[in-house]
C-alpha cells in the first residue's frame, strides 16, 4: 500500500465521532419539531421551496443534498480497490449481503409489515410510498458513518476503505436496477427517467466531484485535505439537517394525525439492521475471516447511505411522500442501533475467536 493509501485509511478509520455525528437522534428528533411547527405556522414558504423544480428535482434539496454527499465520498480511495485480493472472502461476504440479500429482506419485511401486518393503522394512499421509501433505504450501503463504526469495534482500516470503495463502485451500476426490480415486484410503477436522473445527480456526478477536490487538496498537502474535510463534514451534517426541517415541514400534517407511523415504519428497518449485521457477521466466521474484517463487514451491511436515499426518494416521489418519510425515519434510529451493533461485536469477540480456533 502506498504511503498516501495508508494515511488515507487510517485517517478515514480512525476520526473520532464528532458532536454532531455522537448526537445526531437527538438533532433529528429537534429537527422533526421544528419542520413540523414552522410547517404549520409558516405554510407559504415551504410550498414555495417545494415548487422549486427542474425535471422533478427540488433545486434547493439537490443542492443541500451536494453538501452532504461530497465530503463523504471525498473520504473514499479509490485506488485501494486492489486490495479486494487480499480480504476476498470477508469482501465476499460485504457483497453478499449488501447486494444479493439486504434489498431484497427490506423488500419481503416491508411487504409483511407495511402491505399487510401495519396497514390498518397506516394510510392507504401512501402504502406504496411506505414500500419504496424502504426499498430506496436498504439498496444503499453505507459510505462515510462506516469508517466511524469501523473504529468504534477496531475495524481493519485498510479493509473498511477497500470495501467502501467497492461498495461505491458498484452502487454506480446497481442501485437503480435493483430499485427498479423491487419497485416493480412490489408493484409500484417505477419512474425509470427520474430514477436514472438521480443516479446521474447523486452518486455519478457527486463521486467525479469528490474525487477531482480530493486529489486537488492532497496535492496541497495531507494537512489541507485534513483540514478540509472537518470543515466539509460540519457542513454535511448541517445540509442534513436543513433537509430534515424542509421534509418534516411538508410531512407534519400527516405526522400530526398518525404520529405512530414513525414507530411503525421503525420496525422493519430494526429488523433489518439487526438481521444483515448478524449474518455478515456469522458468514464472516464460518469462512474464517479475522475478527477486524467481520466487524466492518456486519457494520457496512448494517447501515445504510441515507444520504442518498432521502434524495432519490424526494426526486422519485416528492417532499410530502411517504417514501421520503420511510427514509428519514431510518436517519432517525441510524446512530443509537448502529452503536448497539457496535457494542454487540465487540462483546462478542471471544466467541468470535474461538469459533475460528475450533478444529
Amino acid at each position: 500500500m502506498s504511503a498516501q493509501c495508508e494515511t488515507t485509511a487510517k485517517r478515514a478509520a480512525g476520526a473520532p465521532m464528532s458532536l454532531f455525528e455522537r448526537w445526531l437522534t437527538l438533532w433529528v428528533a429537534l429537527c422533526i419539531v421544528a419542520g413540523v411547527v414552522l410547517g404549520q405556522l409558516f405554510p407559504a414558504p415551504f410550498q414555495a421551496l417545494g415548487r422549486m423544480e427542474v425535471a422533478q428535482v427540488n433545486i434547493p434539496v439537490g443542492l443541500l443534498i451536494w453538501v452532504m454527499i461530497i465530503p463523504m465520498l471525498m473520504k473514499v480511495d479509490f485506488s485501494t480497490l486492489h486490495q479486494v485480493r487480499e480480504h476476498w472472502r470477508g469482501i465476499g461476504v460485504t457483497l453478499l449481503v449488501n447486494w444479493a440479500v439486504k434489498p431484497f429482506s427490506m423488500a419481503l419485511l416491508a411487504w409483511l409489515f407495511i402491505r399487510h401486518g401495519f396497514a390498518p393503522w397506516l394510510p392507504a394512499e401512501q402504502i406504496d410510498s411506505y414500500v419504496a421509501g424502504l426499498i430506496l433505504l436498504a439498496a444503499a450501503p453505507c459510505t462515510a458513518m462506516v469508517f466511524v463504526w469501523s473504529r468504534l469495534s477496531d475495524g481493519d482500516p485498510y479493509f473498511t476503505l477497500t470495501q467502501v470503495a467497492l461498495n461505491d463502485t458498484i452502487m454506480i451500476f446497481a442501485f437503480a436496477p435493483i430499485v427498479g426490480l423491487l419497485l416493480g415486484l412490489s408493484a409500484i410503477t417505477v419512474p425509470w427517467a427520474t430514477l436514472f436522473t438521480s443516479v446521474v445527480l447523486y452518486i455519478v456526478i457527486p463521486v467525479i466531484l469528490a474525487q477531482v477536490w480530493r486529489r486537488t487538496l492532497l496535492q496541497r498537502g495531507q494537512a489541507k485535505y485534513n483540514a478540509t474535510l472537518v470543515t466539509l463534514g460540519h457542513l454535511s451534517i448541517l445540509a442534513l439537517l436543513a433537509t430534515l426541517v424542509l421534509l418534516f415541514a411538508f410531512q407534519g400534517e400527516a405526522i400530526i394525525e398518525q404520529p405512530v407511523i414513525i414507530v411503525l415504519l421503525a420496525v422493519p428497518i430494526l429488523i433489518q439492521v439487526f438481521f444483515n449485521s448478524g449474518l455478515a457477521y456469522w458468514l464472516n466466521r464460518k469462512v474464517g475471516e479475522q475478527h477486524s474484517v467481520a466487524c466492518p463487514s456486519a457494520l457496512i451491511g448494517a447501515s445504510n447511505f441515507f444520504e442518498l436515499a432521502v434524495a432519490a426518494a424526494i426526486s422519485l416521489f416528492g417532499f410530502g411522500s411517504g417514501a421520503a418519510l420511510a427514509t428519514v425515519v431510518g436517519v432517525l434510529i441510524e446512530v443509537p442501533v448502529m452503536l448497539l451493533v457496535v457494542k454487540f461485536v465487540n462483546r462478542s469477540k471471544g466467541w468470535y475467536e474461538a469459533g475460528l480456533s475450533a478444529p
